[in-house]
C-alpha cells in the first residue's frame, strides 16, 4: 500500500487542483497518471443542477458507448419459451425464470445485468430487496423490461452503460479503459455527455452541468471546465 501511496503522490503533483482543464487536456493527464499494473478504467463524475428528491428531476438513462467499456458483462435474462431461446442465441450468459429466482434467493449473484420479459416481472419483483440495492432491477425506462430480449442482450454485450444521478445529483460512469487510448475514450465521453445533456429536465433551473471530473481507477481526479463541454460536442 505504501508503494502505491508514493506513486499516487507523485502523479498528483502533475495536476493543479485549482485548475479546470479542457476535456482533452484533462483526459491526457488522466491517462498519463494511470500507474497501476492492471488496465485501469477511466471514469467520469458529472455534477448536475438537479434535485433528485423530485421525481421530475431524476436524470437516468442508458447508452451503448461507441467503443464499449472494455468490461465483460455477464447477462441474466428472465424469459420462457421462444423468448428464452432468443436470449440464448443473442449471447445471454444465463437464462431462466422461477429457477433463476430461486438461485438468487439462495445467494447467487454471478451476473452484472438483468433483463426480463414483462410477463415475468411478477417473479422478478419478488427479488426487489436483493436486486434493487445493487442496481440490478430490470426497468422499462432503461429497456431492460422488454419482449425484445435479443436486442437488449446484444446492447449489453456491446458495452451499454446505465446511469442515474445519486442522492446529491452526481452521475458516475465508466467510459472505457486506459488501454483504449485518448481518441476512443474521447468518443465514448462525448456520446455520454450528449445523452446526459439531452436528458435535462424542464424543471431544472440555472446551470445544468455544474462540474465534470475525470479519473482512472487508482489515479487522482482531474477537474474539467464544464463551460467547454458544449464546444466539444459541436
Amino acid at each position: 500500500m505504501a508503494k502505491n501511496g508514493k506513486k499516487f503522490v507523485e502523479v498528483k503533483k502533475k495536476i493543479d487542483p485549482q485548475k479546470k482543464y479542457t476535456v482533452e487536456d484533462g483526459l491526457s493527464l488522466v491517462l498519463e497518471s494511470a500507474y497501476a499494473k492492471f488496465d485501469e478504467s477511466v471514469d467520469v463524475a458529472l455534477r448536475l443542477g438537479v434535485d433528485p428528491r423530485h421525481a421530475d428531476q431524476m436524470v437516468r438513462g442508458s447508452i451503448v458507448l461507441p467503443h464499449g467499456t472494455g468490461r465483460t458483462t455477464r447477462v441474466l435474462v428472465f424469459a420462457k419459451g421462444e423468448k428464452a431461446k432468443e436470449a440464448e442465441e443473442a449471447g445471454a450468459d444465463f437464462v431462466g425464470a422461477e429457477d433463476a429466482a430461486e438461485r438468487i434467493q439462495g445467494g447467487w449473484l454471478d451476473f452484472d445485468k438483468v433483463i426480463a420479459t414483462p410477463d415475468l416481472m411478477g417473479t422478478v419483483g419478488k427479488l426487489g430487496r436483493v436486486l434493487g440495492p445493487r442496481g440490478l432491477m430490470p426497468n422499462p425506462k432503461l429497456g431492460t423490461v422488454t419482449f425484445d430480449v435479443a436486442k437488449a442482450v446484444r446492447e449489453m454485450k456491446a458495452g451499454r452503460v446505465d446511469f442515474r444521478v445519486d442522492k446529491v445529483g452526481i452521475i458516475h460512469c465508466s467510459v472505457g479503459k486506459v488501454s483504449f487510448g485518448k481518441e476512443k475514450i474521447l468518443d465514448n465521453l462525448k456520446a455520454l455527455l450528449e445523452m446526459v445533456l439531452k436528458l435535462k429536465p424542464s424543471s431544472s433551473k440555472g446551470t445544468y452541468l455544474k462540474s465534470v471530473a475525470l479519473s482512472s481507477t487508482m489515479g487522482p481526479g482531474v477537474r474539467v471546465d464544464p463551460v467547454e463541454v458544449p464546444q466539444l460536442l459541436k
